[in-house]
């Protein structure tokens, strides 16, 4: 009975082991981004890294992002710009993280706010990818978000700092990074300049509920007044 099991065990491994990729297999990665001379330079300028050849899926919107993700086999890791042609801010990484929970989805943004960096490391961003950033730097974080525990030309895990810009500790983003997804968005709504109808209008929830979220954010961030949160984001 236990060389059985045994035997049962060593199956299921060796199954595991060989649906899992070869160190040197090709990468796949979907870049989502609504400018096509973008795209073209990214994908010209890394077309390997470590000795891996990289597969670049391209999308210009949101919604064709989410159909190449569900209709692919194996991708990697997303590359997502914040300023889609049909989604704003980071209502795009929500809506890929809520749809596709186990994607390695970066941000791939000409903003490096500190507020949106933490805000969208809150959401279920593992990556924050600055569209300014050197070649060197570039090719480092890529390579920590295909490889996090160390590619075929590296030992040990990736460094953590790679895949995210690092900011002074601040207890005010410190308080932010604890808000669950749903106070999150009205804060950013709140920060926007929208009003408690505008916000009860686009998230389809009561404006008594609105104001709710909205009291609770000010106990949460310690401070005492709407104009006061929104100063201290500026």
């Amino acid at each position: 009975m236990q060389s059985t099991t045994a035997h049962s065990d060593l199956t299921i491994d060796n199954m595991a082991a060989s649906a899992r990729p070869a160190p040197d297999a090709p990468r796949k990665l979907l870049l989502v981004d609504d400018h096509e001379l973008v795209r073209y330079g990214v994908k010209t300028l890394y077309t390997e890294l470590q000795g891996v050849a990289l597969i670049w899926l391209e999308a210009g919107s949101l919604v064709e992002a989410l159909e190449i993700y569900a209709r692919e086999d194996h991708i990697d890791a997303v590359l997502l710009d914040l300023n889609l042609a049909d989604c704003k801010g980071l209502q795009g990484l929500r809506h890929f993280v809520q749809q596709h929970p186990s994607a390695r989805v970066a941000v791939f943004s000409a903003t490096q706010d500190e507020f949106v960096v933490r805000q969208a490391r809150a959401l279920g961003a593992v990556g924050y990818v600055p569209k300014g950033a050197v070649s060197s730097e570039m090719r480092e974080t890529l390579s920590a978000l295909l490889w996090p525990q160390g590619g075929p030309q590296s030992r040990g895990f990736a460094p953590s700092n790679a895949l995210f810009p690092r900011f002074p500790s601040s207890a005010m983003y410190d308080r932010v990074a604890e808000l669950g997804p749903r106070h999150l968005e009205i804060l950013e709504l709140v920060l926007s300049g929208c009003t408690n109808q505008e916000i009860s209008t686009s998230m389809q929830l009561s404006l008594g509920t609105v104001k709710n979220y909205v009291s609770s954010l000010l106990l949460a961030l310690d401070v005492k007044s709407r104009s006061h949160m929104v100063s201290l984001f500026r």
